[in-house]
């Protein structure tokens, strides 16, 4: 007679031990103890592939750890386009969208990456770097104008070693970030790791060690990596539950393009606060706020005749990620 193999016991809860996921390469991860211990771990299996910002529940495999749990997410920040998506962090408080007055940035990738904290309901906050370039910085800054309409927090900064401005605007961004933890995004040469490096002097050997634990070398700069950030722990306030206020940065790789295809082109209104705050007045149910009559969202859109509370480039950015995401899925 044969005997069925016994299938391996899985682990109990109380024979697991909680973590903080605070960097991935590939199939493995670097996972934070509550005592600071970090250790590489692997997730069992396809449903535990884990991200930066992730809580989990791990236990010892050999030399390193094995996440047996992921543990429910408060929101999970990425992008998606026809052929890949891309996670950079979870349970994020604050999405920073660094961009710079030069080389110019563009207003569509901008939108596309506060669509994405909308989906999410995350607070963004935009900073404009380079404050120290006095013409393109007032265009730049000028062309924000809708952004602090809607009641974002754009903030002026400059990050430059050099800058001549008496208020480089780093404080006023700090008393943004404490005892939260923000992903910083923007894309390249938008100042991000300066930015990092400033408010966390050891960041760059701590990247290092990283790369050491991950055996991931030179790639590691392609991947997203969390930061404590102390000197700002000080002034947040205590959490109630856990009695500490620590403040984190998440660093990100930079970005060209951000694919918005995990989006239906029938919410993307409702993820632009200048076009939401309209919705529900339209003659229509299904209106797509592009031509029909009685459009309570065309109605706002600015004209020569009459201003309005929907820019014009507000809303040709609208009516492009509209006829984006509508074109057929494969």
């Amino acid at each position: 007679m044969n005997k069925t193999k016994a299938r391996p016991a899985l682990p109990q809860a109380h024979d697991l031990e909680p973590g903080l996921v605070v960097a991935t390469y590939g199939r493995h991860c670097l996972v934070e103890t509550p005592e600071g211990r970090r250790l590489i771990c692997h997730p069992r299996g396809k449903k535990n592939q884990v991200v930066v910002g992730d809580q989990v529940l791990w236990q010892i495999a050999g030399d390193e750890g094995s996440i047996e749990k992921l543990q429910e997410r408060r929101n999970l920040f990425y992008r998606q386009d026809e052929i890949r998506t891309k996670s950079f962090a979870a349970n994020l408080d604050r999405v920073l969208i660094l961009i710079a007055a030069d080389p110019e940035y563009s207003e569509s990738q901008l939108s596309r990456a506060l669509v994405a904290a909308e989906a999410e309901r995350i607070r963004p906050i935009i900073a404009l770097n380079k404050s120290d370039l006095a013409q393109p910085f007032a265009q730049a800054w000028e062309r924000l104008v809708p952004y602090r309409a809607m009641g974002y927090s754009v903030m002026p900064i400059s990050l430059s070693p050099r800058s001549p401005v008496a208020d480089d605007g780093v404080a006023s961004l700090c008393a943004h970030l404490q005892g939260l933890t923000t992903l910083v995004l923007g894309p390249s040469g938008s100042g991000k790791s300066t930015l990092i490096n400033r408010l966390v002097p050891d960041a760059q050997v701590e990247t290092g060690e990283i790369s050491l634990a991950l055996n991931s070398g030179k790639h590691t700069t392609t991947s997203t990596r969390w930061y404590w950030v102390p000197a700002l722990d000080g002034l947040a306030p205590q959490d109630a539950q856990t009695g500490t206020g620590r403040t984190a940065l998440i660093d990100s790789p930079g970005f060209q393009e951000f694919g918005l295809h995990h989006i239906e082109p029938t919410r993307l209104a409702e993820c632009m606060p200048d076009l939401r705050q309209h919705l529900g007045g339209c003659k229509f149910y299904n209106c797509t706020h592009l031509h029909e009559p009685g459009c309570a969202v065309l109605a706002q859109v600015e004209t020569a005749e009459q201003p309005g509370t929907i820019s014009v480039r507000r809303h040709r950015i609208y009516a492009q990620l509209f006829e984006e995401l509508g074109q057929q899925r494969w």
